[in-house]
């Protein structure tokens, strides 16, 4: 992290929404790093417990009325990051209609949610958390990169609409979190390793890679209305 981050950071108000799973942890962790006092929201009051953030706050993305009183409660944040989602992936033809309302209602309009009732002060950020597939479309999981297009369109129409808070999207590639601990070991070791030789990084993910692009799009004062992508050059593979 360099030295300007961390002056940027340090003293700010961060919300992290998510914060008990792979990458929101992360991204809690590296603001507090740097100097932040973090919020850490999420909906298991035991895993936020777990993470051992000072501040935490029970939050589910599908109660808007939750949504609103936490923002109503709270001083302005300086910087809000959305991390948490639960999305299921399967061919649209099979994929049960019920399953694919229940993606689009936790990540799209959970996020979309958070931006209408948000509080940020002057100068501060908000950042949604997408993924790869919008641009490296899976016949596997179509809803998926469907799903994170809207969102880093809604990221960039954000930007103009609520200028001159700034608006980003962070897009991740294959990253190891505990969203993998359902595999076999097996399986999942090999999928990695093949994912690994793929990529021109010759590795794949960790949570802290993410984590550090976000804390980047909070931190510079000149970024707004982009998608960055973390993904080991995954898009050009």
């Amino acid at each position: 992290m360099s030295e300007s981050t961390t002056t940027a950071l340090s003293n700010s108000r961060v919300l992290v929404i998510g914060a008990t799973g792979g990458i929101g942890a992360a991204t809690a962790r590296a603001f507090a790093t740097a100097g932040a006092h973090v919020v850490a929201a999420g909906r298991d009051a035991a895993k936020l417990a777990a993470t051992g953030a000072a501040h935490t706050a029970r939050l589910d993305l599908l109660d808007n009325d939750a949504i609103e009183a936490l923002f109503a409660a709270e001083t302005a944040f300086d910087h809000v990051v959305i991390a948490a989602a639960a999305t299921v992936s399967g061919p649209v033809g099979r994929l049960p209609l019920e399953d694919a309302y229940s993606s689009m209602q936790s990540k799209f309009w959970g996020a979309y949610r958070v931006a209408r009732a948000a509080r940020i002060a002057d100068g501060g950020s908000l950042t949604f958390i997408s993924g790869f597939l919008s641009h490296r479309p899976s016949a596997a999981s179509v809803l998926q990169g469907a799903i994170n297009a809207a969102l880093e369109a809604l990221g960039r129409g954000l930007a103009l609409e609520r200028a001159p808070l700034r608006v980003n999207t962070v897009s991740p590639g294959l990253i190891d979190t505990p969203l993998w601990a359902g595999m076999a070991d097996e399986a999942r070791s090999a999928m990695f390793d093949s994912t690994a030789r793929r990529l021109p990084a010759r590795r794949i993910g960790k949570p802290d890679d993410v984590a550090q692009a976000v804390l980047f799009v909070a931190a510079n004062p000149f970024v707004t209305g982009t998608t960055v992508t973390v993904d080991g050059g995954g898009t050009i593979a």
